[in-house]
């Protein structure tokens, strides 16, 4: 009888860690970071929102790969996708934004997602987005192929077959496909595109990402000179 007890207890005590669902707490730092800059220099609305990890956090040239444009970084490294749906409501509805750039994957695929879970995660990311603004146009760049995270490649490679499929089914999604012009005519990662730490991205591997956002901001945001004002770093 005390064993049963014992097992029924482990189980309610799983079920409640389950239910819980993800924590993230690890990130609550940096979006009061954000929330500082936020109040120290207000955004304007309807700026272009570039938010998820590490790769959206270091593109530190927003402003002049993007003229014509308010972007807002709002990348914070090492985050999933659901990280940036979990932190919604405190940067990404404030801005009302004219657009959103997402790009994350790469540490969910990592963490041990299978690249269902990754997608289904992206889905409700627009979900979320779109509560406070319905049909805000959704741009997601595809999950980079790295040097450092080879391994993952399959996955990667059906994680995004699964986002543009999904994408497709969508108005004003779009599905940005970066991963082959990332890769030599071997389907290996480009050393060229990426720092010494085999993950992250040199101004090489950027380029072949504006090359892609820059057509699709073309067709879903006007800009003007209203535009042309200081964008919204990362603190």
């Amino acid at each position: 009888m005390k064993t049963l007890t014992i097992l029924l207890t482990l189980l309610v005590f799983s079920f409640g860690a389950h239910a819980k669902g993800p924590d993230h707490s690890q990130w609550e730092n940096d979006i009061q970071a954000f929330e500082a800059s936020d109040k120290a220099s207000p955004v304007a609305p309807n700026g272009v929102l570039f938010i998820g990890s590490s790769s959206i956090r270091m593109w530190s040239t927003l402003a002049t790969d993007f003229p014509g444009y308010r972007t807002i970084n709002r990348g914070f490294g090492g985050s999933d996708l659901d990280d940036a749906t979990a932190f919604a409501d405190r940067i990404l509805a404030p801005y009302h934004p004219a657009a959103i750039v997402m790009y994350a994957g790469d540490n969910d695929l990592q963490n041990g997602d299978t690249p269902e879970q990754v997608r289904d995660d992206f889905a409700a990311f627009v979900a979320k987005a779109r509560q406070e603004q319905p049909g805000v146009p959704i741009a997601f760049i595809s999950i980079k192929p790295s040097i450092a995270r080879l391994a993952l490649l399959p996955n990667i490679e059906r994680a995004n077959a699964l986002i543009r499929t999904w994408s497709m089914a969508q108005k004003n999604v779009a599905f940005l496909d970066v991963a082959p012009a990332m890769l030599d005519a071997q389907g290996q990662p480009k050393p060229e595109l990426f720092r010494e730490d085999g993950l992250h991205m040199t101004p090489a591997g950027y380029a072949l990402w504006v090359a892609q956002v820059r057509p699709w901001l073309a067709d879903h945001v006007a800009a003007s000179e209203d535009k042309r004002q200081p964008n919204a770093p990362s603190p």
